[in-house]
């Protein structure tokens, strides 16, 4: 056996052997939404960061790829926590958030992240059922996911179903229960973020993330990624090779 398929027995057995799952049986695959499908980061960093300057919040833009997945209010509360001293209030929650959606609009341009329609539609085709699991409540997103991602998705969780946001695993709990009230190793996960990654992790979901943003690969594994990736094109280059551990 090589030295990368050892490695790769390795990272599953392991998983396996740490959930006391005797094998996967692979029936969905959760996907975040924002730096797995589409190329949304940089806009929703840089909305961020302009509307926390309006309203004279401390901030910067890189800290905002650490949020990801967080729901927009717990994402005002931290640093309002960290900067006032204080939460915010139902009222300031409402105004922040909505200005950043209105910068986010102007801003995103609605790209998709390289080879993540590729391997969406690859995936479906195969016959596992795609779910996306994110912590977004932005319409403009939301609403293009038929349109460049068309029958492809069969269920989406967003920042409306769910009480907790990201680190939580609700958001992926109820992507299990979405695609088919399933067990956590008859899923995967395909994240980007480490709040994702955690939920993901806390959900008992065999993860993977791929790097498309700004931040070292430590902290996805450092978060708990079973693998992690440099972007969306490496997972559909080697897909073939982590099929075959998770349909045996």
């Amino acid at each position: 056996m090589s030295h990368y398929f050892y490695i790769m027995t390795t990272t599953f057995s392991d998983y396996l052997n740490k959930r006391n799952h005797k094998k996967f049986d692979l029936k969905a695959i959760l996907f975040d939404m924002d730096g797995v499908l589409y190329d949304s980061m940089k806009w929703h960093a840089k909305s961020w960061k302009e509307t926390m300057d309006e309203f004279d919040i401390p901030s910067t833009s890189e800290e905002f790829y650490q949020y990801e997945g967080m729901v927009g209010s717990h994402t005002i509360n931290h640093l309002m926590n960290r900067e006032k001293g204080r939460n915010a209030s139902e009222e300031e929650v409402r105004t922040i958030y909505k200005r950043k959606t209105e910068l986010f609009s102007k801003y995103n341009d609605g790209s998709l992240i390289p080879y993540a329609y590729d391997f969406v539609k690859r995936v479906h085709d195969e016959g596992f059922t795609c779910v996306i699991v994110t912590g977004s409540g932005q319409p403009t997103l939301i609403d293009k996911i038929e349109s460049n991602y068309p029958g492809l998705f069969a269920h989406m969780v967003t920042a409306f179903d769910v009480k907790n946001g990201k680190p939580h695993p609700e958001p992926y709990l109820m992507g299990l229960q979405k695609a088919g009230n399933l067990n956590p190793n008859q899923a995967i996960v395909v994240e980007n973020a480490p709040r994702g990654v955690e939920a993901a992790v806390a959900a008992g979901i065999f993860t993977i993330a791929v790097n498309t943003g700004p931040m070292p690969d430590s902290v996805l594994a450092d978060a708990g990624a079973n693998i992690v990736l440099p972007s969306m094109k490496a997972l559909y280059d080697n897909w073939d090779d982590y099929r075959v551990y998770f349909t045996v």
